[in-house]
């Protein structure tokens, strides 16, 4: 429609046309949000994931850890590989957050996630003075790559059952769970780092029990 608006334009200014019409082509809706987004996991299920794991090797106990930080905090991928250990305040008990354009953001660090790096930094992670938390469990030793934590998300969800949701579904199960529990969506937005509450309310369009409550019958319609 743009292109039609200025064709319009370029055909007044040139006297070919005796109106401008341009300002009469009207506008193309927009459909960006329109389609429902893939609903996330369940609690029920995240839950059955975190306890596929059996923490019997340092693997194990690291892969753990990823997946709760992923699953208790909505932590995006690059931001669990860009983790550092000076990002841990467990003093205080909070946790710096590298996320997208270098932005940081402090999160508060629930118990049982902190249990689960404790577990991994005192499980023989090597090297011990290494800047990053997460780092490979082969040689070459070093900090992991952002894909491996998706790769740890779908073996967990192979070994428990569950179709694989890859780590950004658990990071909407997150948002949804914080949703049913009647957080709004700008304290879900701050959790989630987004910029843009728009992208905070798609994940009110996942809520479909809550939404029937509060939409209108459809006119002529019986609900």
């Amino acid at each position: 429609m743009a292109e039609l608006r200025s064709v319009l334009r370029f055909l007044y200014l040139r006297g070919i046309t005796g109106l401008e019409l341009g300002a009469s082509v009207p506008p193309v809706g927009g459909w960006r949000f329109a389609n429902l987004p893939q609903p996330g996991m369940s609690a029920a299920d995240v839950q059955l994931l975190l306890d596929s794991f059996d923490r019997s090797t340092m693997v194990d106990v690291r892969d753990f850890a990823i997946v709760m930080l992923v699953s208790r905090l909505g932590l995006r991928s690059i931001e669990v590989a860009r983790m550092e250990l000076r990002d841990i305040d467990w003093r205080s008990g909070e946790l710096l957050v590298r996320g997208k354009a270098r932005r940081q953001d402090r999160l508060p660090l629930p118990s049982e996630v902190g249990e689960a790096l404790v577990a991994y930094l005192s499980s023989g992670r090597n090297p011990v003075d290494a800047v990053n938390v997460f780092l490979t469990c082969r040689a070459p030793r070093g900090p992991i790559r952002a894909d491996l934590v998706g790769d740890v998300v779908q073996r967990a969800c192979k070994r428990a059952g569950l179709p694989n949701v890859g780590a950004h579904g658990l990071r909407r199960a997150h948002a949804g769970e914080l949703l049913r529990h009647g957080a709004g969506l700008v304290a879900i937005s701050q959790v989630l780092r987004h910029q843009d509450l728009a992208t905070t309310a798609l994940y009110a369009k996942v809520d479909l029990v809550a939404l029937r409550q509060v939409a209108q019958p459809w006119p002529g319609a019986v609900r």
